[in-house]
């Protein structure tokens, strides 16, 4: 991924825009990553997987429920925030 400086991302928007079309630009400041610019597009398409992610996990919920595989409602949102399930 190219990178850009605050100052360069700033000076150089107009360019950064057509850039970022094709690939994410990462945003520095004093040297350190703090954003990163991506296109329209790819931020829809995260979105959705983001959202196709979510009903699977809430199917996979309801199948456990229906199979009475359950659980601690404490331990399901630990899980859940930690990115990972039985």
């Amino acid at each position: 991924m190219d990178a850009l400086s605050a100052n360069e991302a700033k000076t150089h928007f107009g360019n950064m825009l057509l850039r970022v079309q094709s690939a994410p630009i990462q945003i520095n400041k004093n040297g350190k990553p703090v954003a990163v610019v991506i296109s329209a597009e790819e931020y829809e398409s995260i979105q959705a997987l983001k959202l196709k992610m979510l009903q699977a996990r809430a199917a996979q919920a309801k199948a456990d429920i229906t199979a009475g595989n359950l659980k601690d409602g404490e331990s399901f949102f630990d899980e859940l925030e930690a990115g990972h399930h039985d």
